[in-house]
């Protein structure tokens, strides 16, 4: 499984209906509203790589209101349920 996290710059106006569009979008998992320098951050799951750019390049970029991506391919995965199993004895 690749996961990858996009940083999304939107256009103000519309961040609701951008978030709302991406988040239906397959491949893509979750979509968050946050602050800071970027306007939502989405998170995109798929088995091939190849699929990343699909997801990315071919249907998100296109999203009426996105302005500008940033994408961020994990090498690894780590939430708290696989930290717990790790140092469980």
């Amino acid at each position: 499984m690749i996961n990858a996290i996009v940083f999304v710059h939107a256009d103000v106006s519309s961040i609701p209906e951008v978030a709302e569009a991406i988040a239906a979008i397959p491949g893509v998992t979750e979509v968050y509203s946050v602050t800071g320098q970027i306007d939502l951050i989405a998170l995109v799951r798929v088995k091939q790589v190849d699929e990343v750019a699909a997801v990315v390049a071919d249907q998100l970029n296109k999203v009426p209101g996105v302005l500008e991506t940033e994408t961020h391919i994990a090498f690894r995965t780590f939430s708290r349920h696989d930290l717990e199993a790790a140092f469980s004895l």
